[in-house]
C-alpha cells in the first residue's frame, strides 16, 4: 500500500509538472517588435511613440489580451539612424522571434526596417512614416497609417489661395519625408496657379538658417513652408525672428504639431502653422477618453505621434483578431483588407500597403495654444491671418 501511494504521489506530481509546462507554454506572451527614436534628433517624436504603444499593450491586455494571450512590447533605440533601425529589425525578427512588428519613427528609418520587414514576409504597420517612396518599392509586407506626406499642406496651401497668396519659399531637410512634402507643396501650387519663388534643401544636422534667411528675405514671399522635423523648425523660427524675416504665412512640418514647439518658442510661436494627424479635440468619443488619460500618466495633451503609437497598435490588435491567429499571411491579408477606425483615425489602404483613408488637419499655434484651424468643419480657432510682424510683438 505505501509503495501504491509512492506511485500515485509520483505520478500526480509528473502529471502537474507536464500541466504547469503545457499551462506556460499557453500563457506565453505575444510579444511585439519595434524600434524606437529615443536619442538623436527624432527622440521628442519617438518618446512620444513610445508611449502610445505602451498604452495601447496596458489597454490590449485589460481587454483580455490577443488570443487570449497577455501582450508584451520589445523595443530597442534605433537612435534616429536607418542603419541602426534595420539592424534592430534583423534582430528582433531571428534572434528575439518577435511575432508582431511595428515600424519606426520618420520615413527615413522605415524604408530601411521595412526593406529587413519584406526580406523575411513580415507584415509590418508603419506608425510614423508618410513618404510615398516607401510603397512605390513593390513591397507586400508594409502598411502604412500616416496620411501620405505629399498631403500634408495641401489644407494650409487652400487656405493661403482663398487670401489670394501667391509665392512660397519651400524649405526642406535632405531625407525622404521632407522631399515628399516638398514634391507635394511643388505639385499643389502649380495646381493653384502659385509660385515657388525661392527653394533649397539643408541637410539633417542643420541649426544654422541665417545665410539661407538672408536669401528668402531677398525674395519677399508671400509665405514659407517648411519640410522638417521639431528641433529644424523651432531653429528656423527663432532665426527668422531674429533676423526679421516676414511672411504672411509661416508653415512647417511635424513641429508646431508638438507641445514642445510652443514650449521652446514661447511668444514666437503664436501664428505659426502647421500640420497635424490628431488633435486632442476632435469629436470623437475615443480621442476623448484616450487624451484624457495621456494627459492624467505624462502630463500635457497628446500630439499625432502618441496617437498615431496607439493607433498603429489598435490597427494590429483588429488585424490579428480578424486572422485568429498570428500566421503571417493571415495577418498580412487582414491588414489589406481592414478597413476600420482607431484613435488616431480612419485606417484603409490600397493594394501596396499606402494609407488612402486617414484625413490631415492644421493647426496653429494662438496665444500659447496649439488650436485646430483646417479643414473649417473641425476647427477649435479661426486662422489668424496675417502672421503678425515681428517688430510689432
Amino acid at each position: 500500500m505505501k509503495k501504491l501511494k509512492t506511485l500515485l504521489s509520483t505520478l500526480i506530481l509528473a502529471v502537474s509538472v507536464q500541466a504547469a509546462a503545457v499551462g506556460v507554454a499557453v500563457a506565453k506572451d505575444i510579444v511585439v517588435g519595434a524600434s524606437v527614436a529615443l536619442t538623436g534628433k527624432y527622440a521628442r517624436t519617438g518618446q512620444e511613440q513610445l508611449q502610445g504603444f505602451q498604452m495601447w499593450v496596458d489597454d490590449v491586455n485589460a481587454r483580455g489580451g490577443l488570443l487570449g494571450r497577455k501582450v508584451a512590447l520589445k523595443y530597442y533605440d534605433d537612435e534616429s539612424k536607418p542603419e541602426t533601425g534595420a539592424k534592430l529589425y534583423e534582430k528582433l525578427i531571428t534572434d528575439d522571434k518577435v511575432d508582431l512588428l511595428i515600424g519606426p519613427y520618420s520615413s527615413d528609418v522605415t524604408m530601411a526596417a521595412s526593406t529587413v520587414a519584406e526580406k523575411y514576409g513580415f507584415p509590418m504597420v508603419s506608425s510614423g512614416a508618410s513618404a510615398s517612396q516607401i510603397w512605390e518599392r513593390g513591397y507586400k509586407n508594409i502598411f502604412g497609417l500616416y496620411t501620405p506626406a505629399e498631403g500634408y499642406m495641401v489644407p494650409i496651401l487652400d487656405f493661403a489661395k482663398s487670401k489670394g497668396l501667391h509665392t512660397i519659399a519651400l524649405i526642406y531637410e535632405n531625407t525622404e519625408f521632407p522631399r515628399a512634402i516638398a514634391n507635394g507643396v511643388k505639385s499643389k501650387a502649380k495646381q493653384l496657379g502659385m509660385n515657388v519663388v525661392f527653394e533649397e534643401e539643408y541637410g539633417k544636422a542643420s541649426t544654422d538658417f541665417s545665410s539661407m534667411i538672408i536669401k528668402i528675405k531677398a525674395k519677399k514671399p508671400d509665405m514659407v513652408i517648411g519640410g522638417s522635423y521639431l528641433p529644424d523648425s523651432v531653429a528656423f523660427t527663432r532665426q527668422a525672428r531674429e533676423n526679421r524675416l516676414y511672411a504672411k504665412i509661416f508653415a512647417f512640418a511635424v513641429g508646431p504639431a508638438l507641445p514642445d514647439f510652443g514650449k521652446n518658442l514661447g511668444a514666437d510661436a503664436d501664428g505659426v502653422m502647421g500640420n497635424t494627424m490628431f488633435e486632442h479635440t476632435l469629436k470623437r468619443p475615443a480621442v476623448q477618453a484616450f487624451s484624457e488619460k495621456y494627459k492624467a500618466k505624462h502630463g500635457h495633451e497628446p500630439g499625432y505621434h502618441a496617437a498615431g503609437g496607439y493607433g498603429a497598435g489598435q490597427v494590429l490588435e483588429d488585424a490579428v483578431k480578424r486572422a485568429g491567429s498570428l500566421d503571417r499571411n493571415k495577418v498580412r491579408a487582414a491588414l489589406l483588407s481592414l478597413d476600420t477606425v482607431t484613435v488616431f483615425g480612419h485606417y484603409k489602404v490600397d493594394a501596396t500597403g499606402k494609407q488612402i483613408g486617414k484625413r490631415g488637419y492644421a493647426v496653429q499655434w494662438i496665444n500659447g495654444n496649439r488650436d485646430l484651424i483646417l479643414p473649417s468643419d473641425v476647427a477649435t480657432a479661426k486662422p489668424i491671418y496675417p502672421f503678425k510682424d515681428w517688430n510689432q510683438r
